[in-house]
């Protein structure tokens, strides 16, 4: 659950130079209040301290793997109140499909999602946000660990077939050959294999069938998706926490969520090219740096595609890029003063300083900081 270490590479999201440039038009609903006028936004490297004065409460709602962070963003001692004393943010962790729903139908001003808003989903926000519709600004970088509780048990090595197969139930026993194959050395149990996952729409989720998909396409046949494949039976869990505190209490299981949150499991290292490699953030972000912009219907957009398929040696290839989506437009200047207050004390160095200091992250790189200021600078009221 914590905001991860995009800082541990400098270069990480500075993929195919994102250039930002200013968009606008919407409609939106916001019912809060603020006295910062037009000039609250950020610009560059301009500090988050140095933002107008704003007064209101902003809402928000979204991936429960952000929720920590928030907690540290929106009620922390170094949190936004220590340069925004008059801005509440309230923050519901009810998943990132939940939240991309909620942002889409205007109950919420932004959202948080462990996946970047789809193209159908960028024309259906556009009802609320205009018709640039919204930008998603990363907010870190998350392994995705393969978790498991298996007695006697705390290294595993696995490959991407052997993933999809025991989370498609082909291998459902821990001592199956294929995992033998891949482990030698280990003695491995005669035990039942409990795979566990997401029982709500998640982006984590989707990242992981997105990895199933593009590295073991032969063995995992169901397309990407935020929602698990209804005709794939387990056990499940609603939220990262929910999936997490299950396989613990489990004996056999096997599940998937960000590294941060699973502290009390053991984690498989996955096989690319001839070595297995362990989930850490660096890793991680290495595959990232590999990575492409995705094409958007907004200018200002930061999102990434990950090549799963073609993971750089070193890197580790179950990875999230998380976001926090902003409208272009919103329909009056107080929402537009908060979210640009929002968010960009979120990613500037204090506010990601603020997390470190509250659950052990890295912070977001300089660099980045400054082109998501760059890209929060152009919201402003639909005309």
């Amino acid at each position: 659950m914590k905001l991860t270490r995009i800082g541990q590479a400098a270069a990480v999201l500075s993929i195919a130079a994102l250039g930002l440039t200013a968009c606008g038009g919407s409609n939106n609903p916001g019912t809060s209040s603020s006295g910062a006028g037009t000039s609250g936004s950020a610009s560059g490297s301009a500090s988050a301290s140095d933002a107008p004065q704003v007064t209101g409460t902003l809402t928000g709602s979204g991936a429960s793997s952000q929720q920590s962070a928030m907690a540290a963003w929106a009620e922390g001692a170094d949190g936004i109140k220590s340069v925004q004393s008059g801005l509440k943010v309230q923050y519901s962790p009810d998943g990132s499909g939940a939240g991309v729903k909620k942002l889409i139908a205007g109950q919420v001003q932004f959202a948080g999602s462990d996946a970047a808003l789809d193209a159908d989903e960028q024309k259906q926000v556009q009802t609320f946000c205009g018709p640039e519709g919204a930008m998603n600004i990363p907010v870190y970088i998350a392994p995705i660990a393969v978790s498991f509780k298996l007695s006697g048990v705390d290294k595993l090595n696995l490959d991407a077939s052997t993933v999809a197969k025991i989370f498609s139930n082909k291998i459902t026993k821990w001592n199956d050959p294929a995992i033998a194959a891949l482990n030698e050395g280990v003695t491995l149990p005669d035990a039942k294999i409990t795979p566990i996952h997401r029982a709500d729409e998640s982006g984590t989720t989707d990242n992981f069938t997105e990895y199933l998909h593009s590295a073991a396409a032969s063995d995992w046949s169901w397309d990407p998706a935020k929602a698990w494949p209804s005709d794939l039976a387990g056990e499940s869990a609603a939220k990262t926490s929910g999936v997490v505190g299950l396989a613990a209490q489990t004996e056999g299981s096997i599940t998937y969520a960000d590294l941060a949150a699973a502290t009390n499991l053991s984690h498989a290292s996955i096989k690319v090219g001839e070595e297995y490699v362990v989930p850490t953030e660096e890793a991680a972000a290495k595959i990232v740096e590999a990575s492409k912009r995705v094409e958007s219907t907004n200018k200002n957009d930061m999102a990434v595609e990950i090549d799963y398929s073609n993971a750089p040696a070193g890197s580790y290839p179950v990875t999230m890029v998380s976001y926090q989506i902003f409208c272009q437009t919103y329909k009056d200047q107080a929402t537009v003063d908060m979210v640009k207050a929002w968010g960009t004390f979120v990613s500037s160095q204090a506010g990601q300083t603020a997390a470190q200091d509250e659950v052990g992250s890295a912070p977001l790189a300089a660099s980045i900081s400054d082109e998501a200021a760059k890209a929060i600078a152009t919201i402003t009221v639909a005309k």
